[in-house]
């Protein structure tokens, strides 16, 4: 198991040695991250998908990424270990130190284990449900269960899947999406609070340094919507259970130029003025990483986006994104190595300052 943590003197000299633009790194949190990460989501759960995701995740870090994604459901449990291989053989390499990368994963869906000759229920009955971990009622009809007991394994789980003894960030994966259908909203805070306790307690067991929210919905939809959720109350939450200091330090949330809620849509209350929850996460000091900056894809299709610029599509998207006030990073899923050639190619280059990117909203407003 590979000790340490992302810190301040690791980060900053990740992005010193990189040999990028420094203009595409962040200070956040006293840490130094990149401006655009790698996404691990996609792909089959096979050993030729395992040797693609760990060849892209080194190629990615060689050149210039220090912030990593990925979650214990991915691939049924092989993309941690895919990024968990690329790590530590970099490191046996000599090519970085654990203080130099930002990692995160995310747990709360239920999930088998693809190395394990079981079907999905048989693996879930012999891996929780007999030793306890899942009782009658903790799964929601979306494959969810937020318990602090399973959470608690699946922690413990990702940690060894991806030989670390500490994870930078744990993300609660699609809370909200995973859980309302089934769960009150009132039902659903007071588990909320209880995920947020637990995050905490592993805080000081020295097993994550930070957590957050990887969201789908709850976060840009309308207040009428069932799925909404408060985020200056959720932050509120952690206030009063971890204190000024509590560890609950970033969101993930969908963001493109086609998903442009969470930067045009004013639905978050703050305070008295209803604010985007870009804006509200700036105000509120929470990094915010965005998911699907090229929509698998379909943004790459003519047509599909926009022009502006002389970019070709695919950076076009990253740079509208990772130039958007309030964004720490657009986490990029890339698997081929020519994919991770094309999309880092946008390392070579700054982002756009806040007036260019005002002025292309309004642009692509009006």
């Amino acid at each position: 198991m590979i000790s340490g943590f992302a810190t301040y003197e690791g980060t900053k000299k990740f992005a010193v040695n990189s040999g990028v633009n420094q203009a595409n790194f962040k200070e956040f949190k006293n840490l130094t991250l990149s401006n655009v990460g790698i996404g691990t989501y996609l792909g089959d759960a096979d050993a030729r998908t395992d040797e693609l995701v760990t060849i892209a995740v080194k190629q990615s870090v060689l050149s210039g990424i220090n912030v990593v994604d990925t979650a214990i459901n991915y691939r049924s449990q092989k993309a941690e270990r895919s990024v968990g291989k690329a790590i530590s053989e970099l490191i046996k390499e000599g090519k970085i130190s654990r203080d130099q990368i930002f990692l995160s994963t995310k747990n709360g869906y239920v999930t088998n284990d693809a190395d394990i000759q079981l079907g999905f229920w048989e693996y879930v009955k012999e891996e929780y449900t007999r030793k306890g971990i899942i009782k009658e009622g903790d799964v929601t009809s979306g494959y969810h269960c937020m318990t602090p007991t399973y959470l608690s394994d699946q922690l413990d789980r990702s940690l060894k899947n991806l030989g670390l003894e500490c994870v930078d960030l744990m993300y609660l994966h699609n809370a909200v999406e995973g859980q309302i259908k089934d769960v009150s909203k009132e039902q659903f805070l007071e588990n909320l609070k209880a995920v947020f306790e637990l995050y905490e307690q592993k805080r000081r067991e020295g097993k994550i340094k930070f957590y957050g929210m990887a969201t789908w919905e709850c976060f840009r939809v309308p207040k009428d919507n069932p799925q909404y959720l408060s985020f200056e109350d959720t932050v509120n939450m952690a206030k009063k259970i971890g204190g000024e200091n509590h560890g609950f330090q970033f969101i993930q949330l969908p963001f493109n130029m086609h998903y442009d809620q969470a930067l045009l849509g004013k639905n978050q209350l703050l305070g008295t003025e209803n604010v985007s929850i870009l804006e509200a996460a700036l105000k509120l000091e929470i990094g915010v990483f965005t998911s699907v900056p090229l929509m698998q894809g379909r943004l790459l299709a003519p047509g599909a986006m926009p022009d502006f610029g002389e970019l070709k599509p695919s950076l076009r998207a990253l740079q509208f994104v990772r130039s958007s006030p309030g964004v720490l990073a657009p986490l990029v899923g890339q698997k081929s190595s020519d994919h991770v050639s094309e999309n880092l190619e946008i390392m070579k280059i700054p982002p756009m300052s806040e007036d260019e990117f005002s002025i292309l909203v309004k642009k692509l407003t009006s």
